[in-house]
């Protein structure tokens, strides 16, 4: 992911800033404990989208692929 998209990118919902989990391929929101997730290097930035922090990992990105 761009690095300058990443510096203009905020949470929608508190408008706080986001931070980038390569290996978990999604921007966390540690105000809001929110994950959205990264698709082919396009955040989805949609709080329908994103996952809570203390939700488990989706198995395509924890595992690699999906069964």
């Amino acid at each position: 992911m761009d690095t300058r998209l990443l510096e203009l990118l905020v949470c929608p919902v508190c408008k706080g800033p986001l931070e980038h989990d390569r290996q978990a391929r999604e921007l966390i929101c540690r105000a809001d404990q929110l994950a959205y997730p990264v698709r082919d290097g396009i955040p989805v930035m949609l709080e329908s989208e994103a996952r809570e922090l203390d939700a488990p990992v989706p198995a395509t990105v924890a595992g690699g692929a999906a069964a």
